[in-house]
């Protein structure tokens, strides 16, 4: 996605319109945000999916290049890019609108041959903004490669049984997680967080709270997340599954991989923009320096 993104103190209502203080353009897009983050928390990243045949295509394509991910299953289409209308208001809150664009032209069977052709690939990571079809075809591929899939059901939509038996790690947001709950209950306590994914690990983020980690055996724990003055939050669950990805390749057990999504998120929210607010790859060997250590 390309995100275009108008800064303003607060956001029109119905009707109205508003004055604002800024207008960005620049790289987004869930799987492409959470790409680009796990390639600076250290992982080595191949980033499947499609862009337009356009200049914001074209863009994004150098961009990917540019962070060192491997693009060889990236594909053009006559489709245009896909792009993200996002508001921020002055608390650093957001509101988006997402046109998929040439992301719903990728075909199930290219998705699932380039997770077979990527022989080494260990943890495979994907979201809601393609076609359900497509992630399944991918994380079938995924299984059968031995590798770990981890499912951001972002922006929400109802999940097949068969995706979610193919996610060992399904990481919502506090509203997704009430729209996927059989009792629309938000993650208001361990046992409502417990109670989502029974025998299945799960991690919920929580904002400015952190987040809550629940292993197989219905253990939760909670990882707070620093204090700051948030800016922007656009892009942070992104920057936090990203750096969490590549923190369990790395080896980390899930509770320091937490701790470091939430550290690195919330570097994210104190600057403008997605991609662009997340911590570089010498912020982040400090920063897994410190949890390390800590």
């Amino acid at each position: 996605m390309m995100d275009l993104t108008c800064y303003a103190k607060a956001i029109p209502g119905p009707g109205e319109t508003a004055f604002g203080d800024l207008f960005t353009t620049g790289f987004g897009g869930k799987g492409a945000n959470q790409a680009v983050m796990a390639q600076r928390a250290g992982a080595q990243v191949f980033v499947v999916g499609k862009v337009g045949d356009d200049l914001f295509g074209k863009s994004i394509r150098e961009n990917f290049e540019a962070q060192g991910i491997v693009t060889n299953f990236l594909e053009s289409s006559s489709l245009p890019t896909g792009v993200a209308h996002i508001w921020v208001d002055s608390s650093g809150e957001n509101r988006i609108i997402i046109v998929p664009g040439a992301n719903h032209e990728i075909d199930p069977s290219v998705a699932a041959g380039a997770i077979a052709d990527i022989s080494n690939a260990k943890i495979v990571i994907g979201q809601c903004e393609l076609k359900q079809e497509v992630t399944l075809a991918a994380f079938r591929a995924a299984k059968r490669n031995g590798a770990t899939t981890i499912l951001n059901p972002a922006p929400y939509q109802p999940l097949s049984a068969e995706l979610l038996s193919l996610t060992d790690w399904l990481v919502p947001n506090e509203v997704e997680f009430s729209q996927i709950h059989l009792k629309n209950l938000l993650p208001t306590s361990d046992e409502v967080i417990a109670s989502l994914r029974p025998g299945q690990n799960i991690v919920v983020t929580l904002g400015s709270e952190g987040a809550a980690v629940v292993n197989a055996t219905g253990a939760v724990t909670r990882v707070s997340a620093p204090k700051v003055t948030a800016v922007d939050s656009t892009g942070a669950g992104d920057c936090f599954i990203g750096t969490f990805a590549s923190s369990l390749l790395m080896g980390h057990d899930p509770i320091t991989a937490v701790r470091l999504g939430c550290e690195a998120a919330s570097i994210s929210v104190t600057r403008k923009g997605a991609q662009s607010s997340y911590p570089s790859k010498d912020e982040m060997g400090e920063l897994i320096n410190k949890v390390i250590s800590s």
